[in-house]
């Protein structure tokens, strides 16, 4: 008869366990989802979702901003296309018949061969918190009514949620993005967008054309509720072989953003209060180095952050700091090394960028104890670190990162090469619940969550805390 030794096998069995907790509690997941990788295609110029609406001079590509710091205004943007038209706006809130009205500027450029339409941008102010507006843009020939609805007073314990998108680009997979999210019964009230709008510079010489389809494809999103602008390299259009040397000339003109209220000398940096966040947009592809504009706006945006009024410090940027993807492997390195160690000081909560086109999410780690005698320059777990997400998934052109590094640094929690869209819902000073949403599911199925809990109000562990759990 044969002996076993139960005392071996049970000793091997919990030596197992041990090296599988172990495993888990390093956090370190690359997903398992299989998906059809299936080439990335555009979506044809006659299809519906490119379609002009009716009536002479009908505006198009309507779209929305927030217009101040505070949260008490929205910039309104249209085109016109065959004649600059009115360039005022009527808007009135849901519960008063009284129409105001508000004049905006109008804008044209060229850019090879291409000219634009008539671009209008206006600024509506003195708006009261937390009021459904409706607007009425296109006087005169073929208006047409929007609405949108303004964030609540600035405060501490003020619940809201953001949506997050990156890369969209306008393919079928970009289409899907945007329906996922809109379908969403989760979706935010408005959409922090982390760079990269049309592709139109992956066209032949830059056919703006594709900036035109791009706005009125995302128009039923963006009339509606706030997009946060960030500019990504995709909106550079610096192409001097056929002589434009005027970078992120279509970007600039299309879009405005609120950057001089926040003292900054661009729009591609700039910051905004809305309902519990204080949100700062910083910009990878102008100069950032020592002494640049970027570089003193920052300097002095930091301390101006109170976490008494707006509990939740939030970043967005086009280039990520950590990404274990081979596409775009350190590329974001030299920013991370002028800025990282004022984002520990304030205490970021979190930062959110694209140019990758998959989804990561990472720990809380920082990289500021190199110094060139003790050669620390490594990645290490910091609670006053933010935990850094990228979200440059939204379905564009240039398909998926599929191409990993191995093996997956322990600093990365989750990564995955899927189109999708995130939300942040912010319930309170000290907690907020982040949510990855993948396009291959239904729409409510979270692929990837997370609590956070405020670095400021709640600094703990949220990858070690019973909560999670």
């Amino acid at each position: 008869m044969r002996v076993v030794d139960f005392s071996f096998s049970a000793s091997f069995a919990v030596l197992i366990l041990v090296l599988n907790v172990v495993e888990v509690c390093n956090g370190s997941e690359t997903s398992r989802f299989v998906r059809n990788v299936e080439k990335t295609v555009d979506m044809p110029l006659d299809s519906d979702v490119f379609a002009l609406p009716p009536g002479y001079n009908a505006p198009q590509q309507v779209h929305i901003t927030q217009g101040d710091h505070e949260g008490k205004a929205v910039i309104v943007s249209w085109v016109t296309p065959n004649e600059a038209g009115s360039n005022k706006v009527l808007y009135w809130s849901e519960k008063s018949k009284l129409k105001k009205q508000a004049f905006g500027k109008v804008y044209t450029y060229k850019f090879y061969n291409y000219t634009s339409g008539y671009i209008h941008h206006c600024t509506i102010s003195n708006l009261k918190y937390n009021t459904k507006y409706f607007y009425e843009v296109g006087i005169g020939y073929s208006p047409r009514t929007f609405w949108f609805v303004t964030p609540p007073e600035v405060g501490l314990d003020v619940p809201y949620t953001f949506g997050l998108i990156g890369d969209l680009g306008q393919s079928f997979d970009s289409n899907i993005t945007l329906t996922h999210y809109e379908q969403n019964p989760h979706k935010g009230k408005a959409v922090l967008f982390v760079g990269d709008l049309s592709y139109a510079d992956n066209y032949p010489f830059h056919d703006n054309v594709r900036w035109d389809t791009w706005g009125r494809f995302t128009e039923r999103s963006t009339a509606y509720q706030p997009w946060i602008w960030t500019a990504g390299n995709h909106e550079i259009d610096f192409v001097p072989e056929i002589g434009e040397t005027e970078p992120f000339k279509p970007y600039t003109n299309r879009y405005h953003v609120p950057y001089k209220a926040s003292e900054s000398t661009a729009p591609f940096w700039y910051s905004i209060k809305r309902g519990p966040s204080y949100i700062i947009v910083l910009a990878s592809y102008s100069a950032y180095g020592k002494y640049t504009p970027q570089y003193k706006w920052l300097e002095m945006e930091f301390p101006k952050v109170n976490r008494s009024e707006t509990p939740w410090l939030i970043v967005l940027m086009h280039s990520p700091w950590y990404n274990s993807y081979n596409y775009h492997y350190m590329e974001g390195e030299t920013m991370r090394v002028m800025y990282e160690s004022w984002f520990v000081k304030y205490k970021v909560d979190v930062v959110f960028a694209g140019h990758v086109h998959a989804y990561e999410r990472s720990q809380r780690i920082s990289n500021i104890a190199y110094n060139i005698v003790n050669g620390r320059c490594v990645p290490v777990k910091d609670q006053s670190a933010p935990v850094y997400i990228t979200i440059g998934d939204g379905g564009n052109l240039e398909g998926l990162a599929t191409n990993m590094t191995e093996p997956q640094p322990s600093y990365s929690v989750y990564r995955e090469a899927s189109f999708g869209h995130a939300i942040f819902d912010i319930k309170n000073r000290t907690h907020a619940y982040f949510s990855w949403n993948r396009n291959h599911d239904g729409y409510a199925v979270e692929a990837d969550s997370l609590w956070f809990f405020n670095r400021h109000w709640y600094p703990v562990d949220e990858l070690s805390s019973s909560e999670q759990k």
